[in-house]
C-alpha cells in the first residue's frame, strides 16, 4: 500500500524523526486504525512518547511514526505536524484542548434547500473552517426540494464572501459535477452541517457506492439520526478522502480568533476604525462599526452574529473568566447609571 496516496508528503518528516510513516484512519478507545506500506491495521500509544514526553495526542487524519509490528499491534511513537485540524473542549478535561480531525483540505459547509438552511449556523461554521486553515466550500443539498435556488444563493454569499457555493442534489445528481474538482487524489474532505442535511446520502453519491448508512428523516423536524459511532477517514474509489466524525455537530469554539477575523473581515475592518481599542460597538463615541451600520454600509445581523460567536469562544476557552468579566462590566455599567443619576439630581 502507497501512504503517498493518502495525502502524506515528505515534507512532512524531520531529520531527527525516525519510524514508518502512518496515517490514522479511525479513533477507538485507546486504539487507533492506521493505514502504512504495510496495508491496515491497528496501533497503540507508546507510554514513554505520549504520557511523559508530552507529544501530541493523534487523532483521525493525523500521520504518525509507527514501530511496525507484523503480529499485533503496533506502537505510535510520534505525531507528525498537522497543516489543518479541527478543536474543541475537551468535555473530559475541562479548559484543554481536544484536536477531533487534522489534515484535510476541504471543508463542506453544508445546509439543505429547506427549513435547515440557517445563515447563523453557516457564519458559525466559516469561522470554524477559516480557523482550521482549511478551504471551506458551501455545498447546497437537496436541490431537489424547490425550483427557486436564487435566494439561498444570494443569503450563502452574503454570509460567505468570495467563498465558493455549489447547489446539488444527492438523489437526482444535479450539481454533483462541479464537486468533481474537490475529488482529486490524495485530498482529504470534511464536512460541517445539522442533522438531516445529507452528508451521507452526499458521501455516498461521491463514492459511487453505499459506504455510509442513511438514517430515516424524522416526519415531525426533518431531522436525521446519525449513526456514526467513532471518527474514522473514508477512502473513495476516486482517490480522495473523507473525514466522518460523530461530534462535528457540536464543535465548539475553541480559539477562533483568526477564524473570526476572516469571517467577519467586514466587521474587524470597520473596527480598527473605533477610537477606542476596546470598543464594544454599542453606545461608545467614535464608532466606527455602529457608523456603518447606521449608513447602511454594514448589516446588524452581522454584528450579531460577531458578537455572539465571540462570547461563546471565550466562554468556552474560561467559562469563569468570562463570567468575572461580565459581572465586571455590568457592576461599571451600574456605577456609571447612579453617578449619573446623582448628578442630575445636584443640578435640580
Amino acid at each position: 500500500m502507497n501512504i503517498y496516496d493518502y495525502g502524506f508528503t515528505d515534507e512532512l518528516l524531520s531529520e531527527n524523526r525516525s519510524g514508518t510513516p502512518a496515517r490514522v484512519i479511525s479513533v477507538h478507545k485507546g486504539r487507533f486504525g492506521i493505514v502504512s506500506e504495510y496495508g491496515e491495521g491497528f496501533a497503540r500509544l507508546k507510554s514513554k512518547e505520549y504520557y511523559y514526553e508530552s507529544e501530541d495526542f493523534p487523532t483521525v487524519g493525523d500521520f504518525v511514526l509507527i514501530d511496525y509490528i507484523a503480529d499485533g499491534d503496533s506502537r505510535i511513537t510520534a505525531t507528525l505536524a498537522r497543516k489543518t485540524f479541527f478543536s474543541r473542549r475537551d468535555p473530559d478535561v475541562g479548559r484543554r484542548e481536544q484536536i477531533v480531525a487534522a489534515n484535510f483540505d476541504y471543508v463542506f459547509l453544508m445546509q439543505s434547500l429547506n427549513e435547515n438552511f440557517n445563515p447563523k449556523r453557516l457564519e458559525r461554521y466559516l469561522t470554524a473552517a477559516r480557523q482550521s486553515g482549511a478551504e471551506p466550500v458551501v455545498v447546497l443539498t437537496k436541490a431537489d426540494l424547490t425550483d427557486d435556488y436564487l435566494p439561498y444563493i444570494l443569503e450563502a454569499s452574503r454570509v460567505a464572501e468570495g467563498v465558493a457555493t455549489h447547489i446539488v442534489s444527492a438523489k437526482t445528481g444535479y450539481g454533483m459535477n462541479e464537486l468533481d474538482r474537490y475529488l482529486q487524489r490524495g485530498k482529504t474532505l470534511i464536512f460541517l452541517g445539522s442533522s438531516g442535511v445529507g452528508k451521507s446520502s452526499l458521501v455516498n453519491a461521491l463514492a459511487g457506492e453505499e459506504i455510509m448508512d442513511v438514517s430515516g428523516i424524522r416526519e415531525s423536524d426533518g431531522r436525521g439520526r446519525h449513526t456514526t459511532t467513532h471518527r474514522e477517514l473514508i477512502m473513495l474509489r476516486r482517490g480522495a478522502m473523507v473525514i466522518d466524525t460523530p461530534g462535528m455537530r457540536e464543535l465548539g469554539m475553541w480559539d477562533v480568533s483568526e477564524g473570526l477575523g476572516q469571517a467577519f473581515s467586514d466587521i474587524e475592518e470597520y473596527a480598527r476604525m473605533c477610537r477606542f481599542r476596546d470598543c464594544r460597538h454599542e453606545n461608545e463615541p467614535g464608532c466606527a462599526v455602529r457608523d456603518a451600520i447606521e449608513k447602511g454600509e454594514l448589516d446588524e445581523s452581522r454584528l450579531e452574529s460577531y458578537r455572539q460567536l465571540k462570547n461563546e469562544a471565550k466562554y468556552s476557552d474560561d467559562k469563569a473568566a468570562y463570567r468575572r468579566q461580565k459581572e465586571q462590566w455590568a457592576k461599571s455599567v451600574s456605577v456609571y447609571s447612579r453617578k449619573m443619576k446623582k448628578e442630575g439630581k445636584m443640578k435640580r
